[in-house]
C-alpha cells in the first residue's frame, strides 16, 4: 500500500508502513516547526494525516503535547464498574493511538530518515522490519516504539527468576513482570526428563535452566520463535530447546506442560497485545481441552494465569474452574504471587481498583 500527497506544487507517493494495521490516511498535509499542538490536536481529530518536514527533536515533543491533549479530552466521566473502567480504558487507548498515529515522518531507501536533529534508525527498522527498496512513510509513534524495542534488544531485560537477561525482539512482549516467572522458577517439577512451553517465551529458558534435559517450544508467531531462538542460544540453552511453530501443543506427550496464556479474554488490536489479550479465552480453552491428551501418565499441566481478568468482571473463577472440571483437570496445588510492577500500586491507573488486588497463581493440573 501507497499513500500520496502534494508537496510543493508536486505529487508524491510513498510505501505506507504500519506494524498495527492501520490503513493508509486518506488525506495528507505538509506540517512542519510551526505547527501547534492544538492545531495538530484539530487536524487529528479531523482525520488528517500530517506529514513532518521539521526538526524531528521539535516532533517529539510535539507528540508528547498531543498526548496530553488527547489524553483530557479522553476523560468523559467515571465509570460505574470495574468491566466499564476496563472498555472505557480500551476505547481511551484506542483513540489516543488513532490520534497520535497521524503524525507522519518519512524515510528514504535504507531506511534514512531527512530531518534534521533525526536519529540514526537504519540499525533498529532493519532489526525490525527486515530489508527495504523504496522510500517509506511511518507513524512517529511507531517510529518511536521502532527505536525503544532496539534499545531493549541491545541492552536486554534483567529476569531474576532466570538470572540471566533476555533480550525481546520488535513486536515481542518482553518480560518485564518477573513474578510469574519466579513462580515457574520455584515449583517443583514432575519430571527433568522432557517439557512442551506452550506459547513460547522466557519460559522454556527458565525450565532449561531448572536442569530439563530437552524442552520443546511452541507458537504460531515467527517474531517470537526468532526471539526465542535468539534468547536461547545466547544462554547456551539452544542445544536443549526445540522450537516448533504450530498451533498451542506439539505432537506426543510430556511429563510437564507449561502455559502462560494471555490473561484478558479481549480483542488485541496490535500483534503484540496477542501477548496480553486472548478473544473469548481460545488460547487458554485450547490449552485445557487438550491438555490430557498430551500429558504422560503422572504428568503436570502448568497454567500461570493472573487473576486480573477475574477482578475487572471479564471471566469469573467459578468460569475457570469449571473449564477444570470440562477438560477432566484436577488441581494438585497453586501457587500464588502479587505483582510487583508499577502499575499496580499506582493510584492515578484506570484499572487501579483491580490492579490493586490481583494475583497471579500457578495452577498445577493433573488429568482425573
Amino acid at each position: 500500500m501507497h499513500v500520496r500527497w502534494v508537496e510543493g506544487g508536486e505529487k508524491f507517493s510513498a510505501r505506507w508502513r504500519s506494524e498495527s494495521g492501520a490503513p493508509p490516511p486518506a488525506e495528507i498535509v505538509v506540517v512542519d516547526d510551526g505547527l501547534t499542538a492544538d492545531e495538530a490536536h484539530r487536524l487529528a481529530n479531523a482525520d488528517k494525516a500530517m506529514l513532518w518536514r521539521g526538526d524531528f527533536q521539535n516532533a517529539r515533543q510535539l507528540i508528547k503535547a498531543v498526548t496530553r491533549r488527547a489524553d483530557r479530552s479522553g476523560r468523559r466521566h467515571a465509570p460505574k464498574s470495574p468491566v466499564e473502567a476496563f472498555y472505557l480504558h480500551r476505547q481511551r487507548q484506542a483513540r489516543r493511538a488513532r490520534l497520535l498515529g497521524k503524525l507522519l515522518v518519512p524515510m528514504e531507501t535504507g531506511y534514512v530518515v531527512p530531518l534534521r536533529r533525526a536519529p540514526d534508525v537504519r540499525e533498529a527498522c532493519l532489526a525490525a522490519y527486515g530489508p527495504d527498496s523504496e522510500p517509506t512513510v511511518v507513524s512517529l509513534r511507531e517510529m518511536l516504539g521502532v527505536i525503544g524495542a532496539h534499545e531493549w534488544r541491545i541492552n536486554g531485560v534483567e529476569v531474576p527468576g532466570l538470572d540471566g537477561r533476555i533480550h525481546p525482539h520488535y513486536g515481542v512482549f518482553a518480560p518485564v513482570r518477573g513474578e510469574y516467572v519466579e513462580l515457574v522458577a520455584r515449583a517443583p517439577l514432575p519430571s527433568r526428563e522432557l517439557a512442551f512451553d506452550i506459547g513460547t517465551g522466557v519460559l522454556a529458558a527458565v525450565l532449561a535452566a531448572r536442569g530439563v534435559e530437552s524442552v520443546v517450544a511452541t507458537d504460531l508467531d515467527p517474531r517470537a520463535l526468532d526471539c526465542a531462538r535468539d534468547n536461547l542460544d545466547r544462554l547456551g540453552f539452544g542445544d536443549r530447546v526445540r522450537l516448533e511453530r504450530t498451533d498451542v501443543f506439539p505432537t506426543g506427550r510430556a511429563p510437564l506442560v507449561v502455559c502462560n496464556p494471555p490473561w484478558l479474554p479481549a480483542k488485541p488490536t496490535s500483534p503484540i497485545e496477542h501477548a496480553v489479550y486472548d478473544p473469548g479465552n481460545r488460547m487458554l480453552k485450547a490449552f485445557l481441552d487438550r491438555l490430557g491428551k498430551h500429558l504422560a501418565p503422572g504428568g503436570e499441566g502448568w497454567l500461570v494465569l493472573s487473576d486480573l481478568a477475574e477482578h475487572l468482571g471479564l471471566r469469573s473463577r467459578d468460569e475457570l474452574l469449571g473449564a477444570f472440571d470440562a477438560a477432566g483437570l484436577s488441581i494438585v496445588d497453586r501457587l500464588d504471587t502479587r505483582p510487583c510492577h508499577p502499575r499496580a500500586s499506582d493510584p492515578d491507573d484506570p484499572l487501579h481498583a483491580a490492579r490493586g488486588v490481583e494475583v497471579t497463581s500457578l495452577w498445577r493440573l493433573a488429568v482425573g
